[in-house]
């Protein structure tokens, strides 16, 4: 009885965001943040980030990192980073509790870069600064004297071990500490393929947050250069690494992304799977699949996987309208223009005004190679390609248009 108690409280406390699905999220960095003393920055756009319509803004790791990006982290408790001081970073975090912005830490807890050497002349103690880990910290097939991953291996690095009892401890107090003292609400998990999701259900039940997601990112399914029609074994992998989560988790929709980057090219015949449904983790579990164009990874400076700038409102208009939880990059937002910026808050503020949400109903009319089509939540019907179509109907009312959308509610 004890036992469903208390999965009940930490359902009460992780669960209450994603049992709403009314989320927004931006993506308030790129890979070139770190040079622009990004904590001010960001103090200043928080107006204007609250009044858009964002209920959370994921920021880049905030804790010491060997790398200026702040994706090799060392000593985790120290929050002077390149992105500015702890002083700095906790002015912003005061100003977004001001504006009901929800700060979500970046957790990069799959590998980190050791202080001195041990085993096999190695770096791979952690002399010297808090969590102050030996050997058995770091897994066996990354130099340590740990036991063998439970994910993938990311190259280069000390990766830890999560099996150890004394190494989840550690994590889950720091990640308490970032949650009650520093002030972080919400968590996304960097390179959550690295170790078990049962770790990840782990460290929500201990630390409370109120959103979670994870980066389970592998590749689409293709045939040399050419990206397949069905990607259901992709978005079942990543719905596998939600279950493991206990569902506590939600998970970045890199199907979803797959897919409309494809589609948006003239192949809009891919927004329909075989079953009449979205193609990607939206269509099968979508309270969980947060969607989204491009990161810091895909698209800024590294540009690992971009969307095609020419259709990033198309992007915008398809998953800031359909169910799932949508996420807007920093770059399309405050870097690519006013007239981006005010097109995306106006689908925003079509999205909140019509209840769209994270389950909302959706029946797709069209999925031609130039037309798609569909309507959402009975409430907003979409168009997008050069095709054309029209909702049929009096009470449609056109509320958003641009190059090759369109969008009604009633």
């Amino acid at each position: 009885m004890l036992d469903c108690w208390l999965t009940f409280r930490v359902y009460s406390f992780a669960g209450a965001v994603v049992r709403s699905g009314r989320e927004i999220l931006l993506q308030s960095f790129n890979w070139e943040s770190h040079k622009h003393d990004w904590w001010r920055n960001l103090e200043s756009k928080v107006p204007d980030i609250a009044k858009s319509g964002f209920t959370s803004a994921w920021l880049p790791p905030a804790t010491n990192s060997f790398a200026c990006e702040g994706y090799l982290p060392q000593n985790l408790y120290s929050l002077n980073s390149s992105y500015g001081s702890e002083h700095l970073l906790k002015a912003l975090l005061y100003k977004m509790k001001q504006y009901k912005v929800r700060p979500m830490a970046d957790i990069v807890i799959n590998h980190r870069v050791g202080t001195t050497t041990g085993h096999g002349g190695r770096y791979n103690r952690y002399d010297g600064i808090p969590l102050s880990w030996d050997e058995r910290a770091v897994t066996s097939c990354t130099g340590g004297l740990g036991n063998q991953s439970t994910g993938d291996n990311f190259h280069g690095v000390p990766n830890i071990d999560h099996t150890q009892l004394f190494v989840r401890k550690d994590i889950i107090g720091w990640l308490k500490w970032l949650r009650d003292t520093v002030g972080f609400q919400d968590f996304r998990f960097d390179f959550a393929r690295g170790y078990s999701a049962q770790y990840v259900k782990e460290y929500i039940e201990g630390a409370k947050p109120l959103f979670s997601v994870g980066e389970w990112w592998d590749s689409c399914n293709y045939t040399g250069h050419h990206l397949e029609y069905n990607q259901d074994s992709h978005r079942q992998r990543i719905i596998n690494w939600i279950n493991g989560t206990g569902q506590l988790s939600t998970a970045f929709d890199f199907t979803t992304k797959g897919i409309l980057q494809e589609a948006v090219k003239g192949e809009l015949w891919r927004l329909r799977d075989a079953q009449g449904n979205p193609p990607g983790v939206m269509g099968w579990w979508p309270s969980r699949a947060v969607t989204f164009l491009d990161n810091h990874d895909t698209g800024s400076t590294q540009a690992h996987w971009p969307f095609p700038s020419h259709h990033v409102m198309e992007g915008y208009a398809y998953i800031l309208t359909h169910p799932g939880i949508p996420t807007v990059f920093y770059d399309h937002f405050y870097d690519w223009g006013n007239s981006i910026h005010d097109q995306i808050v106006k689908l925003m503020n079509i999205r909140k005004g019509q209840d769209i949400h994270s389950r909302s109903s959706i029946k797709i009319f069209e999925a031609q190679p130039n037309l798609y089509s569909a309507i959402i939540g009975e409430k907003v019907c979409i168009k997008i390609g050069d095709g054309s179509w029209c909702p049929a109907g009096r009470e449609w009312i056109l509320a958003s248009c641009g190059h090759r959308y369109a969008v009604w509610h009633k």
